[in-house]
């Protein structure tokens, strides 16, 4: 058996001169620091038998020289056959990983007795406080933003009066959009998620055009070629509104169409569902890039959708450029803090939002003020039963679907 010790400044290093001088095949018998740093004795030309006999020192076996004989580890962690190839993570990397996995488990053991701990304070020396506080944790909001709108609140006396000052509050913060689009027109393509509904909202804003300008000045072109039935859906939707449907394979059909269809004051454009984790999605929307046309993006969005969920569809979407958002199913969500969570996060205008299947009666341009009464709303519908977790979010003590120092 060939043994050398190499001895560098990181494990790293040493294990490259291990690679260097006996090649991959080599066997780690021992690795420990030293004042130098690290050291690390390895074999080549071994067998196995040997590393079950007993050997003599190696401790003075000088930096890259060979032992004399057969050499065996000094524990039985050592035994373990190991190659230099094998051996991707470093001592000192394992080291921090064990450190750090022993701090998170500190940290979930004493996170939840101390979050009560300074829920039972706060709620002792700020009794208004922290009632505001779970009531809009009650409403969904994401904790940040909910001790944001506290914390413009001085000296709350009355809970009701901090409550009605928080729904104002929360007013101002919503980017809502002065959206012309029923007023004057234009080309605009829905874009999000499967599932949201988007085809069933082209069909409202198509009838609630049709309504105010006449059907002649409304258009349909559908470029959903996944979604069984798609294509049906909206001829369904155009004959019952008395509108013309197209179909759009590509973006050179596309061109073809809006030509064709010029002399529409309004087209718009039911795109396929796409998930937001899907690679290169701004690639799979440069169909809409037709050359001559400004085509706007609109992103659908789901109320009922979980906060995480939405953070990452607006996220992933961003990178076609939506120019304003459509709140769909408000009728079925249990909260809406989450959703408008997210719309203050990126700061995407909501523009509409829909609240059940009738076309068009269930679509209404978008406002804070109703947007915030029908969060309020739902509270009442609910209950306010409130449970450990609900005061550990007021407190901003647990991320409730996204990164909580996102919302600063």
């Amino acid at each position: 058996m060939k043994m050398k010790r190499f001895i560098a400044a990181s494990a790293h290093q040493a294990m490259e001169q291990v690679n260097d001088v006996l090649g991959p095949d080599a066997l780690i018998l021992s690795n420990q620091k030293v004042r130098e740093g690290v050291e690390i004795i390895a074999a080549v030309d071994y067998e196995e038998e040997l590393l079950s006999s007993t050997p003599a020192s190696v401790e003075d076996i000088p930096p890259g020289d060979e032992a004399p004989g057969e050499v065996a580890p000094a524990t039985k962690k050592d035994r373990i056959p190991m190659t230099a190839k094998d051996q991707s993570d470093d001592a000192e990397s394992h080291s921090l990983e064990c450190m750090h996995q022993e701090i998170q488990s500190l940290r979930n053991l004493l996170e939840a007795p101390l979050s009560r701990l300074v829920w039972s304070e706060m709620e002792r020396q700020q009794p208004h406080r922290a009632a505001l506080l779970a009531r809009m944790t009650e409403l969904g909001l994401h904790p940040v933003i909910a001790n944001r709108i506290a914390n413009q609140l001085e000296d709350i006396q009355d809970d009701e009066q901090g409550w009605e000052q928080s729904l104002s509050i929360l007013e101002t913060m919503l980017p809502v959009a002065d959206d012309e689009l029923l007023a004057t027109g234009g080309v605009v393509a829905l874009v999000g998620p499967t599932g949201v509904g988007k085809t069933t909202t082209i069909a409202k804003l198509a009838a609630r055009f049709a309504l105010r300008h006449g059907r002649r000045h409304v258009a349909l072109v559908t470029m959903d070629h996944y979604r069984i039935g798609a294509h049906e859906q909206l001829r369904t939707y155009g004959k019952l509104i008395g509108v013309p449907v197209s179909i759009a394979g590509d973006e050179e059909e596309l061109r073809v169409i809006l030509n064709q269809m010029s002399d529409r004051k309004l087209i718009l454009i039911d795109t396929a569902g796409t998930c937001q984790r899907a690679m290169q999605l701004s690639e799979q929307f440069a169909v809409l890039n037709v050359e001559g046309a400004s085509i706007k993006r609109y992103l659908v969005l789901s109320a009922t959708s979980q906060m995480a969920v939405n953070d990452e569809v607006i996220s992933a979407f961003s990178s076609i450029n939506p120019e304003r958002c459509i709140l769909t199913k408000v009728d079925e969500a249990t909260s809406l803090g989450g959703a408008l969570s997210v719309l203050i996060k990126h700061r995407l205008p909501v523009a509409y939002m829909g609240n059940g299947q009738r076309v068009p009666d269930d679509f209404h341009e978008a406002s804070a003020r109703r947007l915030t009464a029908w969060a309020a709303a739902l509270i009442k519908e609910n209950g306010d039963e409130q449970s450990d977790e609900t005061w550990m979010q007021a407190l901003g003590a647990t991320e409730v679907g996204t990164n909580a120092h996102a919302y600063c």
